[in-house]
């Protein structure tokens, strides 16, 4: 049975949905702003974040938010991060891959996670400690132990464009192994496809606390592993973990492999 605070996320993030699916019919009368080099956001952003906002305070007012679109918002140990359209440059182009993600999270560690995908219907649940969840169906990583034959995601943050170089020959030498790499544009859902086994790694650097509170969640209660390129910890997912960060998910024994890799490669060096 789902804790009473994932039923008010999930309702919050299908409220969400619900705004960015009325929005996806008129997408050239939108209001877009570059937040940064290569980073956008939009007038549907906000109004869906402000609902997701308005949903959870209801039930939780003494609860601190922190939101992609308005920051840090209130004082608490518990505070709901959240990313209202992951993958706005998708949406925005009437590419048909981004969903909601909202996590709880206390005392920097996500506690309960929620991403909904509203063109698809799927929403993934987890709570720390009682597993991780896709349309109530019991999800789990893959078991592939190695990088042969392995499909893994990753991203290309506009944030990350000094580091390129160091990438490409780490995706080279991923490569020589695996079957294929691909880049969806959302973090969240890339979390969650490694989560219910779709892909079996991710790794990507540039990414903040509210593209992956939430899919980090889901990986570990899925069984499987989230750390950052040299094999650490990930770093509280508040207001004090505002920084981006290089990131790793997927099984016990892949997440090795690909560490690994990452580090002889040279890419993980660029981030001293």
């Amino acid at each position: 049975m789902q804790k009473p605070v994932v039923n008010v996320m999930v309702k919050a993030a299908r409220a969400a949905g619900n705004v960015l699916l009325r929005s996806m019919h008129k997408l050239d009368a939108i209001n877009v702003i570059e937040k940064d080099r290569l980073d956008f956001a939009s007038d549907v952003d906000e109004a869906a974040e402000k609902i997701i906002i308005k949903e959870l305070r209801r039930a939780y007012p003494d609860y601190a938010i922190l939101g992609e679109e308005g920051g840090a918002q209130g004082s608490s140990r518990s505070v709901f991060v959240i990313d209202p359209l992951d993958g706005t440059s998708n949406y925005l182009r009437g590419f048909p891959h981004w969903c909601v993600s909202i996590a709880l999270v206390e005392g920097g560690e996500a506690q309960h996670g929620v991403i909904f995908d509203p063109l698809r219907n799927e929403l993934f649940t987890a709570s720390r400690g009682s597993g991780a969840v896709l349309n109530d169906r019991r999800i789990r990583v893959s078991e592939r132990k190695e990088l042969a034959g392995a499909m893994l995601s990753t991203g290309f943050a506009p944030r990350e464009r000094e580091r390129t170089p160091a990438q490409l020959e780490c995706l080279r030498e991923v490569l020589r192994d695996a079957e294929d790499i691909r880049r969806t544009g959302s973090a969240a859902l890339d979390l969650a496809y490694v989560a219910c086994a779709r892909t079996d790694a991710y790794f990507e650097a540039g990414v903040k606390p509210w593209d992956i509170a939430a899919g980090l969640l889901l990986v570990r209660e899925a069984g499987g592993r989230v750390c950052d390129f040299r094999g650490g910890g990930t770093g509280p997912l508040d207001a004090r973990g505002i920084a981006t960060r290089p990131l790793i998910a997927g099984n016990l024994k892949i997440t090795d492999v690909l560490q690994k890799v990452i580090v002889q490669s040279g890419y993980a060096a660029a981030f001293k």
